[in-house]
C-alpha cells in the first residue's frame, strides 16, 4: 500500500540535499496521515516529519524542523520528504507509513510510528564526508 520510492541518491555530504518520495493510493492520501520515521544506529525508531489528510497540519521533530519539508502531491499520489542542509546525525534508515485518523500529526509522530496501518520499505540515507 505504501511504496517507498528513494531518490536514487542515499549518500550525501553534509550540507546536501536529498528527496525522498512515497508512493501510494489517492484513496490512502486522502484518508490516511502520513509521516516519516527513522532508525539511526543503536537507537529507537523516531517520528521526523507527519502530515494530515484532513487539512494538511504537518508536524517536525526539533531536530528537522526548518531544515526538512513534507507536502503532499496529491496529482501524483506521493507524500515526499525535501530533506536539506543534511547533517550527520541524519544518517538512519527512514520508513514512511500511514495511519487512519491519528489524534493529531503531533501525537502521530511523538510515538514514533505506534500502530501505524501501512508502513514502506526502509531506505538507508547516508550522511557523512
Amino acid at each position: 500500500q505504501l511504496q517507498l520510492v528513494d531518490s536514487g541518491v542515499d549518500f550525501v555530504q553534509p550540507g546536501g540535499s536529498l528527496r525522498l518520495s512515497c508512493a501510494t493510493s489517492a484513496l490512502i492520501l486522502a484518508v490516511y496521515a502520513i509521516g516519516w520515521f527513522r532508525e539511526a544506529p543503536g537507537k529507537k525508531r523516531e517520528g521526523v516529519s507527519c502530515i494530515s489528510s484532513r487539512d494538511g497540519s504537518t508536524y517536525y521533530t526539533d531536530s528537522v524542523r526548518g531544515r526538512f519539508t513534507i507536502a503532499r502531491d496529491n496529482a501524483k499520489d506521493t507524500v515526499v520528504l525535501q530533506m536539506n542542509s543534511l547533517k550527520p546525525e541524519d544518517t538512519a534508515v527512514y520508513y514512511c507509513a500511514a495511519v487512519m485518523d491519528p489524534p493529531t500529526v503531533r501525537t502521530m509522530c511523538v510515538l514514533g510510528g505506534r500502530d501505524m496501518d501501512y508502513w514502506g520499505k526502509g531506505t538507508l540515507v547516508t550522511v557523512s564526508s
